[in-house]
């Protein structure tokens, strides 16, 4: 069996005889030697992936190249290791669709669509996918049409996304059992409040049968028992696919009940309103009623008031007969029936928490086996040995109350290794928060801008463009700190180590500043030879400026404006995608360092800012290129300017900054009409900027 395996350790001879193995605790599954030979026979070192720590320490290492060639070599080693893991990543997507992921308990499929379950609330969840290419496998699977893959746009945790308030609370019936997680990560207290009326519930100790079938019937007959009392009954599922087995068989014993699923969940509110009422069955996944009282209808408590029948004396026919007897055994108020035990306590005890509130009688009770997910993967020996010690026959349940103790065991050590899962993946968002953070606050600035460029009048407005004086700054901060940015890039390649000023990359850095800013740089000899990387930066910066001040007097404030916005707000999404999924590749393959000793997570750490700041350096590049060679449209018609030379730059002999020479003087060509007829949205030929129906052909009739 599988627990001798285990306690053995034989399992590396199951391994040899598999293709993959599953590991249903971790929901992850791996390639077995095995599998990558019958993937890739011919490529041993296929799904092999590189080390990215020694490769770039030995790129960095090279001596005989340029610094061009290092950049080269080390892109070369990303691009390596991106192809791998991509491919060993799609195999591990659809490995997991086939094996990990159940129809009617992950997903449902609807109008040829795969829509994922709510595994906490059981309700659909429609728009979402699952990333990295699992929702594709899953579509794959169910013979659906297979829809592209999706980008990240931006992610967040909800811890990160919940510690952006400045004020936090919350109110939960179930938080005391995660007061501790609550405290670690939001620094916030749980309160218990007492409740407003004494629980009348009791929740009798689970019962634990061999096989599923038995429980099944079990459970129907239970159903079955107090329907014919009249006791509405609510019975709770972990999935869809559970709840219509126990539906199928209520069916054929011909007990009404409704049924509460995510296929039916358009008629929660009918559903719940009656789930109260006399002999009401019904059936129900974690999303049953959760947030509402399940009002009790006439007759289902049997005496008025009853939590308080022996403080006033209140007249209850059960109670007459049997006083304290309600104590033990409730037989009246809402009954809910759970048919397995769910990962996380506070779904059980939101569950139970249907019944018994405000006071009102009622009960809870679960039937459990050992083949449910949580017995079999997290308690199953230790509960088996106790029904073992019970002398539970193969068909007899057990009910005592070290089984439920064994179970709810079971169910803590499962929440101390998600919570240990939560707490790893808000370490690794931490890393990528302050990455977040810094991308964010450019783009916030440049957001601000918006306000400016459709001209709204405020305090320091120029009377010329109707842009506000402080748009206008901000703009010129953010393309400031990215021309900093990119000249401090330009001088570590220029400048190398251990070499005379005259034998840096003077011909590499004029190629760079011509393609970037579109300005050539010229430099006397006596510069080359006595020039410091401070002074050439100097000179870079001021280059940067004027340039800047060229490009806005080209334009006008109110069309530079608007480009300095556009082509910012581009570069940076377009950068920022590619940097979430550099990082999503990173993140699937930096647990393999630990075989070679190292923590992942500052692996992680060292090599996401190295990824960083590439990206920023591209982000830089990617936004001033754009700046100085975009072309906005309509300006054409309005000045049709001769087209503008490189503008030529050089060092002053007294100073270090850089003066523009001479350009040639523009042409202004004289604005045509088109041969064609000209239409009514078009630009006006005449060249005054407004649509053609507004200025001269608004005096044309319709």
């Amino acid at each position: 069996t599988e627990l001798s395996f285990i306690r053995d350790k034989r399992f590396p001879e199951i391994d040899e005889k598999l293709y993959f193995t599953i590991d249903e605790k971790d929901h992850s599954v791996a390639l077995t030697d095995l599998g990558r030979k019958e993937l890739a026979p011919g490529d041993p070192e296929a799904f092999v992936l590189p080390d990215l720590g020694e490769e770039l320490a030995r790129v960095d290492h090279y001596t005989s190249v340029t610094p061009q060639e290092k950049i080269k070599a080390r892109e070369e080693v990303y691009q390596r290791y991106a192809r791998k893991s991509e491919i060993l990543h799609s195999f591990h997507a659809l490995l997991k669709a086939f094996s990990l992921f159940e129809k009617d308990v992950d997903y449902v499929v609807q109008e040829d669509k795969v829509i994922i379950v709510d595994e906490f609330t059981g309700r659909l969840m429609p728009g979402r996918r699952y990333s990295d290419g699992l929702h594709s496998a899953l579509e794959a699977k169910e013979n659906v049409k297979v829809q592209g893959d999706t980008q990240t746009f931006a992610t967040i945790t909800l811890q990160n996304y919940f510690r952006m308030y400045k004020k936090l609370a919350g109110m939960s019936g179930t938080a005391m059992t995660i007061a501790g997680e609550l405290f670690n990560v939001y620094k916030r207290d749980v309160v218990a409040i007492p409740t407003n009326e004494p629980c009348r519930r009791i929740d009798y100790p689970d019962i634990v049968y061999k096989t599923r079938s038995q429980k099944y019937s079990a459970v129907v007959d239970e159903i079955e028992t107090w329907h014919g009392k009249g006791r509405p009954i609510l019975v709770g599922t972990t999935s869809v696919d559970v709840s219509q087995v126990i539906s199928d068989m209520l069916r054929r014993r011909r007990v009404n009940h409704v049924v509460l699923n995510a296929k039916f969940h358009q008629h929660e509110s009918e559903i719940i309103k009656d789930a109260g009422q006399p002999g009401a069955v019904t059936i129900a996944t974690n999303m049953a009623g959760r947030g509402t009282d399940i009002k009790l209808g006439q007759g289902v408590v049997k005496g008025e008031g009853c939590y308080v029948v022996t403080e006033r004396d209140g007249r209850c026919p059960i109670w007459e007969e049997n006083p304290g007897s309600c104590n033990e055994d409730v037989p009246c108020g809402l009954y809910i029936i759970g048919t397995e035990r769910h990962e996380a306590r506070r779904i059980d005890d939101q569950l139970r928490g249907r019944s018994g509130r405000q006071g009102d009688p009622g009960s809870s009770r679960f039937f459990l086996s050992l083949e449910d997910d949580l017995m079999r993967l997290f308690g199953s020996e230790r509960v088996a040995k106790l029904m073992d010690r019970f002398g539970a026959k193969d068909d007899e349940p057990i009910e005592h109350p070290l089984v439920t103790r064994a179970i709810e065991g079971a169910q803590k050590r499962v929440e101390e290794r998600n919570r240990e899962i939560r707490r790893h993946l808000l370490e690794y968002d931490d890393v990528m928060n302050r990455q977040r953070e810094a991308v964010y606050a450019i783009r916030d600035a440049v957001l601000q801008e918006e306000d400016g460029v459709q001209g709204v009048e405020g305090p320091g407005v120029q009377a010329e463009s109707g842009i506000p004086e402080r748009a206008l700054a901000r703009l010129r901060g953010v393309y400031d700190d990215m021309a900093k940015g990119l000249v401090d890039d330009f001088v570590d390649k220029t400048v190398v180590a251990g070499k005379r000023p005259d034998e840096w990359d003077w011909e590499g850095l004029r190629a760079e500043l011509s393609m970037t800013f579109l300005a050539d740089l010229r430099l006397d000899d006596d510069y080359r030879l006595n020039a410091t990387s401070e002074e050439l930066r100097k000179t870079l910066t001021d280059i940067a400026s004027r340039r800047y001040d060229d490009r806005r007097q080209e334009l006008g404030d109110r069309p530079f404006a608007g480009l300095c916005r556009s082509v910012f707000l581009y570069a940076i999404d377009s950068r920022w995608r590619e940097h979430l999924y550099a990082l999503d590749t990173l993140r699937e393959g930096i647990s393999l360092s630990a075989y070679g000793q190292k923590d992942p997570l500052v692996e992680y750490k060292r090599e996401s800012f190295d990824l960083f700041q590439e990206m920023m350096r591209d982000l830089y590049k990617d936004a001033l290129t754009m700046l100085f060679r975009a072309q906005v449209r309509g300006l054409e018609e309005r000045r049709q300017p001769a087209r503008r030379p490189i503008r030529a730059y050089k060092p002053e002999a007294s100073t270090s900054a850089p003066a523009a020479a001479p350009a040639e003087p523009a042409k202004t060509a004289q604005a045509r009409r088109p041969a064609g007829k000209v239409g009514r949205n078009d630009p006006c030929p005449c060249g005054s900027g407004k649509k053609y129906k507004r200025c001269c052909g608004s005096n044309k009739p319709e």
